[in-house]
């Protein structure tokens, strides 16, 4: 699962994206750089390419998550607690939180006591946290409160946090028992809210590698314009 941290070069402002697991990690990897420069390609693994340029100490001002199945947001509280931060998720998502310490113990993991977010992000909405801003686009099928979350860079492409909603060659998985998930609505959400961006946004899926717009609307097989030629969810069909 990938945890994204962004930063605001200029003020060091940080918001941490689907902080759902291991959270001393996260937070090690934060405290540890007084001056990692923006790594778009986020998380501690990155650890050695976030040195390539200064900026002032990260100040972490926000938790946000794309959706609430466990592996996403199951620490939330850890984090929550030890930067006095807000949290903000889709409501229709709350109920999943519920479910948390049951599913991860179907993996082994022992979970705090479900989190309640602080924030109900709004389909739409801009939102700002210090100095960074970030665009909520609701895309359920994964799960009922999935989002997208839309962070436009100056001077360079922009990026999009997407959970598991879209992968590299894939989409989120729809059969997860009480998700809400509905493939027919995660067909019609990617179509409407992810391809309308720019072809060079990057996307940050919750697994896996990166890749952009452009690149999943000509080749994903599942939504892109492959699974048009004959395919039931083609590309175009919820333009």
């Amino acid at each position: 699962m990938r945890c994204s941290v962004v930063t605001d070069p200029a003020t060091g402002d940080t918001i941490i994206i689907d902080g759902g697991d291991e959270p001393q990690r996260i937070i090690d990897w934060i405290d540890a750089f007084e001056g990692p420069g923006p790594n778009w390609t986020t998380g501690p693994e990155n650890a050695s390419a976030a040195q390539e340029r200064a900026l002032p100490k990260r100040r972490v001002v926000a938790l946000v998550n794309t959706h609430a199945h466990f592996d996403h947001s199951g620490f939330i509280p850890a984090l929550r607690e030890h930067y006095d931060v807000e949290w903000y998720l889709h409501p229709d998502d709350d109920f999943l939180q519920t479910l948390a310490q049951v599913s991860g113990r179907r993996y082994g993991l022992e979970l705090p006591e479900p989190a309640v977010a602080d924030q109900a992000f709004e389909a739409g909405k801009t939102y700002r946290f210090g100095t960074l801003e970030l665009r909520v686009l609701h895309t359920p099928g994964h799960t009922l409160g999935g989002c997208c979350l839309l962070v436009q860079v100056e001077n360079g492409p922009d990026h999009v946090f997407v959970g598991d909603t879209l992968f590299a060659g894939s989409v989120g998985r729809t059969d997860i028992a009480n998700s809400g998930g509905d493939f027919d609505l995660l067909a019609r959400s990617i179509h409407t809210q992810l391809w309308p961006l720019d072809e060079d946004t990057i996307v940050h899926p919750g697994h896996g590698p990166l890749t952009t717009v452009g690149h999943e609307k000509r080749t994903n097989p599942f939504v892109g314009e492959p699974a048009g030629a004959g395919g039931t969810y083609g590309f175009g069909k919820y333009a």
